[in-house]
């Protein structure tokens, strides 16, 4: 199926609302990489998001570009995609990310992406757009990565705390300051690895679908250059009602519960990343979160408030469908 040209300043625009979109992921997720070095006044606010966003920057000469692959060529038929579609899927993402970073909830930007996707895809070509394989791949990574967090992490808490059993409580919470930032460090690459590259493939399958790019599908520089300075941008500007939830509400953390959800969160997003599976971040560090609170004591986990950070992670693939859905035939009534 082939796909109308459309005017340059046109793909200008929507390259720039996907830019916006890469900005407001970095805003919104900005409390997946920082809460726990904020909470644990290990740094301050504002030393945290220039922190996190210099290592979100850093992943540019790290990492491969699996995810962007993925995200342009593996979720719906590249050959389906016109500006109209990008534009729906965009809008979608950003409609849920601005409601659940106006509410303080930590849903998932990667998923609502995906799910803005779904919506502009199927409403463009139907169920025969969809890549199953890339969908259900995205799919189980929802219920995979906060489990495997959950478990990487509490395994961590308790291997570390039985190597340090004869020592005093001060002197662990000491030795654990830095590796706590080092390891915060670690989870804001993987962040910025993982995250960045799907605002990638959003613009290199729109190029692609204008006849912009030259030989095989594949990500130009610029994109790649551009998406990390964005998301690093969105950074520093913070997410302070995520943060706080992050950090405090689902459970008080420690320098040693710090580390053990930041080590436990990077091993997952590394990998996620080296198999090009779009993982959400946010899904990742909540499940590390819970994993270190309940490897204390369950008790010490606000269940109720870890149970509607899942409700919304549910939801937030039908909802951002439905809008991206809504506004790829909004589009379609000016044409």
């Amino acid at each position: 199926m082939t796909t109308a040209v459309v005017a340059l300043p046109w793909i200008v625009a929507l390259i720039a609302l996907a830019l916006a979109f890469d900005f407001l992921n970095g805003l919104h997720d900005a409390a997946n990489s920082i809460a726990t070095v904020v909470s644990t006044r290990l740094l301050s606010p504002v030393q945290a998001v220039v922190f996190a966003a210099f290592f979100n920057f850093a992943a540019y000469w790290l990492f491969g570009l699996k995810v962007a692959e993925t995200i342009g060529n593996g979720i719906i038929d590249k050959n389906i995609v016109d500006p109209a579609v990008i534009f729906g899927a965009l809008v979608g993402a950003m409609f849920w990310n601005l409601v659940t970073w106006w509410k303080g909830i930590p849903s998932s930007s990667s998923h609502a992406l995906v799910g803005g996707l779904i919506g502009a895809g199927v409403s463009k070509a139907g169920m025969d757009g969809l890549m199953w394989g890339g969908i259900l791949k995205t799919a189980s990574a929802i219920v995979m990565s906060p489990m495997l967090g959950l478990l990487l992490s509490m395994t961590i808490m308790l291997i570390t705390s039985w190597a340090l059993m004869k020592a005093t409580a001060r002197f662990a919470e000491t030795a654990f300051k830095p590796l706590h930032l080092i390891s915060s460090a670690a989870y804001s690459l993987g962040h910025g690895a993982n995250d960045a590259q799907k605002t990638m493939g959003i613009i290199t399958v729109l190029l692609y679908s204008q006849g912009m790019l030259e030989g095989d599908f594949h990500v130009p520089e610029w994109v790649v250059l551009s998406c990390y300075i964005a998301i690093a941008l969105g950074t520093l500007s913070g997410g302070w009602k995520i943060i706080q939830t992050m950090g405090t509400r689902i459970t008080k953390l420690s320098h040693h519960q710090g580390f053990s959800a930041s080590t436990g969160g990077s091993v997952m997003l590394f990998a996620a990343t080296a198999y090009g599976i779009p993982v959400s971040t946010t899904h990742t560090i909540t499940g590390c979160v819970v994993g270190v609170g309940a490897a204390r004591r369950a008790s010490a986990v606000r269940w109720g408030v870890a149970g509607r950070i899942v409700i919304a992670w549910l939801i937030t693939i039908p909802a951002s469908a439905g809008v991206g859905a809504l506004f790829y035939l909004l589009t379609r009534l000016f044409q």
